[in-house]
């Protein structure tokens, strides 16, 4: 495990500086504080895990860690439920699909700081936002469970380890006034692992660079307040597109990094499955990533050289949980690389914290 940074300051999530197709985006001033109040948010105890299978396309959903039977498990909130007469639930992250239709379609903008995106001007991109849509699922992160609160040392690691699907995939925060993006997590990448303190709820930009079933590996893992460290691994499931098929995405299996997902080869050639145009958005990402890809490798390979560099001392967890416990279950930590290196946007903090 990594060493924790100093807490960030608490900066605005800003609105994606993506256009919207037919129309124009709403000012980041008019959509702060809605995104403020969503962030804000606290888990009951309580909150059962639904073991059905579930397809979530629209509403608010993290990923995050909780205990199952004694087990760290990172899994899948879902509280999209409560928009209706639903409650919040926990689902495993292998039963459930994330939905990213077309009313996520964004055009990629003629803008040289979102180079990191390989995508041309024009571009069709499908764009889980950092600001919510009602009309798109909105994923974020959450490690706000009450009994992982009380377990864990200070926060957490998260690593994405590799993309499995028909294009790339980057993740990337972007703070308040339109600030410079951040690259969180890019599939042409190494694996990046990012600290993210303990009770925190973050929303990042999740953009696909062509439509069809991913699979995205994330690792997450963490100090407890006993002395020992706790991992798990799991896939999330994205059918990305229109037309491509549900069913596809929860077949889909890890093959391993670098392949597509087992599922999705040659989908575009099946009905009710991926536009067999998609290809030609992700040829143009291959083309153009070369130097962004390495950029970012470079800046992940200094992260970790650092990460090593100040070493696992944890003798002070016992006082950082309870200066954890004294900021309240409203707070939210901060989120950065896991060497405590801030990327080009800064740090970020979870807009829900009070201060």
């Amino acid at each position: 495990m990594t060493r924790r940074p100093s807490p960030a300051r608490a900066l605005l999530p800003a609105l994606l500086a993506l256009t919207l197709i037919g129309g124009a985006a709403p000012t980041a001033a008019a959509a702060a504080p809605r995104e403020e109040r969503a962030l804000e948010q606290r888990i009951d105890r309580a909150q059962g895990v639904a073991s059905g299978r579930a397809v979530l396309s629209e509403g608010h959903v993290d990923m995050g860690p909780r205990f199952v039977d004694g087990r760290w498990t990172l899994m899948v909130h879902d509280d999209a439920a409560r928009s209706g007469e639903g409650r919040s639930v926990w689902r495993p992250v292998e039963r459930t699909v994330l939905r990213v239709g077309d009313t996520a379609l964004r055009r990629a903008p003629d803008d040289p700081a979102y180079a990191f995106l390989r995508a041309r001007p024009g571009d069709g991109l499908h764009v889980i936002p950092q600001t919510q849509d009602p009309d798109v699922v909105w994923l974020g992160w959450n490690t706000q469970d009450p009994e992982a609160m009380e377990r864990i040392d200070r926060g957490v690691t998260m690593t994405l380890l590799g993309v499995e699907g028909p294009g790339s995939l980057i993740v990337y925060l972007q703070s308040g006034d339109f600030g410079a993006p951040q690259v969180l997590w890019d599939s042409a990448a190494r694996p990046r692992p990012i600290w993210v303190d303990v009770n925190t709820h973050t929303h990042a930009n999740w953009v696909f660079s062509a439509p069809g079933v991913y699979l995205a590996r994330v690792r997450i893992e963490a100090d407890l307040v006993d002395g020992s460290t706790v991992t798990d691994t799991r896939e999330l499931r994205f059918a990305v597109g229109a037309r491509t098929s549900v069913a596809r995405a929860f077949a889909a299996s890890w093959r391993g990094a670098g392949g597509e997902a087992a599922a999705d080869v040659g989908a575009g050639a099946a009905a009710g499955d991926d536009d067999a145009g998609a290809p030609g958005a992700a040829a143009s990402a291959g083309e153009a990533g070369g130097g962004a890809g390495a950029f970012v490798a470079v800046i992940a390979v200094v992260a970790l050289a650092l990460a090593v560099a100040l070493g696992s001392g944890l003798a002070r967890g016992a006082r950082a949980k309870r200066r954890a416990r004294a900021e309240g279950p409203d707070g939210a930590g901060g989120v950065r690389d896991a060497a405590g290196a801030a990327g080009p946007g800064g740090d970020v903090r979870g807009s829900g914290d009070p201060r």
